[in-house]
C-alpha cells in the first residue's frame, strides 16, 4: 500500500476559506438565537356594524399580533381613516389548583399529608385586545383561542360605534 500523495502536502491557501469558516461559525452562533425569536399571527377584523361597515361592507383589516408563543404581546394595525392603531393582546392559561390535607393510611404512605399541586390544563383559554389609535380611538375586544394554537375567534369595538368580528 503506497501513500497518498495528497495527504503528506500541505494545503494551498484558498482564497476566502477563512471567510467561509467565519460565515459558517456566524451562523452557527444566530440559527439558535433566530429559533428563540418572536413569532407572529395576523388577526382579522370584519366590520360588522358602524361607518366603516356602512362604507365599505368588504373591507378586512389586518392586525399584526407578535409574540404569539407567549401569553400577550404587542399588537398593531390600521383603521380607516383613523390611522395606526398599537395595544396589546393577552390571553390566561386555565390551570386547576387542588389542596390535600389529612391523614394517608396506606402500605407506601402512612401518616398525615399537606400539599398542594398546580397544573396547566388543555382547553379554550379566554383572551382580550386593546388598542388606541392615532387619532385617539380605543379598540378593545374579548376572544377565545385554544390552548397551544395561534387559533380563535372573539369580537371587538371601538369608540366611534363600530362593531368588528375577530378572526384569527
Amino acid at each position: 500500500m503506497t501513500p497518498d500523495p495528497n495527504l503528506s502536502r500541505p494545503r494551498p491557501a484558498v482564497p476566502g476559506g477563512s471567510r467561509k469558516t467565519t460565515r459558517r461559525l456566524a451562523l452557527a452562533l444566530i440559527l439558535p438565537l433566530a429559533a428563540c425569536a418572536d413569532t407572529t399571527s395576523t388577526m382579522q377584523l370584519y366590520p360588522l356594524s358602524g361607518e366603516i361597515a356602512e362604507a365599505d361592507p368588504t373591507l378586512v383589516i389586518r392586525a399584526v399580533a407578535k409574540n404569539t408563543n407567549s401569553t400577550s404581546g404587542p399588537l398593531s394595525f390600521r383603521l380607516p381613516k383613523r390611522g395606526k392603531c398599537t395595544g396589546t393582546w393577552t390571553s390566561l392559561t386555565p390551570r386547576v389548583v387542588s389542596n390535600s390535607q389529612g391523614l394517608a393510611l396506606t402500605l407506601k404512605k402512612t401518616g398525615g399529608e399537606v400539599g398542594s399541586k398546580r397544573e396547566t390544563v388543555a382547553g379554550v383559554n379566554n383572551g382580550e385586545i386593546y388598542a388606541v389609535c392615532d387619532d385617539g380611538t380605543r379598540v378593545q375586544g374579548t376572544f377565545v383561542v385554544g390552548s397551544g394554537t395561534a387559533s380563535g375567534t372573539g369580537q371587538a369595538s371601538d369608540t366611534n360605534g363600530n362593531v368588528y368580528k375577530l378572526l384569527f
